[in-house]
């Protein structure tokens, strides 16, 4: 394992953290109104006594952003741990169904799955993925009956205190970089060159949000309140929930 230049991981990001800005924005661009509100719960807002447009729009926009976010920025961080594991090991992006990246160190061949955090998958997901490391052994194994495989379930933020899952290891946060790396402080050092532009990229982000919620507010304002200004709760409700004809 060679060591790892950081100037090049600083270099990588600000070559390619545009890409999750641009990918923030393009999609508030694709955001369609009804169809987020086709699949939000009215019932909620009138427990929660919501009396405006602006909040039901600012609640279904926020709650689709943060989820949009999560996975558009975990695809951006497998592509930085991808990167840095190559610099160091000679790692690759995998072509095995289910396995992110692959990589060689001291005669065995590890096989990885790369999620943005440890909380990110139900129990059936859970199945898929050692079933996938299943298939991956099985397929690597085919060319090289003596290859010694290892699977391993990378998180990019958090911590599992009990890594060995018996089908495969589970390393997070600090763990998971120092694995992919050989740097147990790549954890904290990366997370400088992340603010690269930020506030340049974010303020742009703000605006086509602003836009957003203004749209998003009047078109709802238009098709689901009442001529004074009130939440027509009946059209909404049949609008989210009626049998279709």
């Amino acid at each position: 394992m060679k060591k790892l230049n950081l100037k090049d991981v600083s270099h990588y990001v600000e070559d390619n953290i545009g890409t999750f800005h641009l990918k923030r924005i393009s999609g508030l661009t694709d955001l369609k109104l009804k169809k987020v509100l086709g699949k939000k719960n009215p019932y909620l807002f009138k427990a929660k006594y919501v009396l405006t447009a602006q909040e039901i729009i600012k609640s279904i926009t926020d709650a689709y952003i943060s989820s949009q976010e999560e996975t558009i920025f975990g695809d951006w961080l497998e592509g930085l741990a991808i990167f840095i594991n190559e610099k160091v090991s000679n790692g690759r992006k995998s072509g095995i169904n289910g396995i992110d990246l692959e990589f060689d160190k001291n005669n065995i061949r590890y096989i990885v799955t790369i999620k943005s955090g440890p909380n990110w998958g139900n129990s059936s997901q859970i199945s898929k993925l050692i079933a996938d490391f299943k298939t991956a052994k099985k397929t690597l194994r085919t060319s090289n009956s003596k290859i010694n495989v290892i699977a391993v379930n990378g998180c990019c933020y958090g911590r599992d205190n009990q890594p060995d899952k018996g089908d495969y290891f589970k390393y997070c946060g600090q763990k998971f970089w120092e694995f992919i790396s050989g740097d147990s402080n790549l954890y904290t050092k990366i997370i400088e060159p992340l603010g690269h532009m930020a506030k340049e990229r974010n303020d742009d982000f703000i605006k086509s949000y602003s836009q957003m919620i203004n749209k998003f507010t009047r078109e709802f304002a238009n098709e689901f309140c009442k001529a004074n200004g009130e939440i027509d709760w009946q059209k909404l409700v049949k609008f989210n929930s009626s049998i279709k004809t």
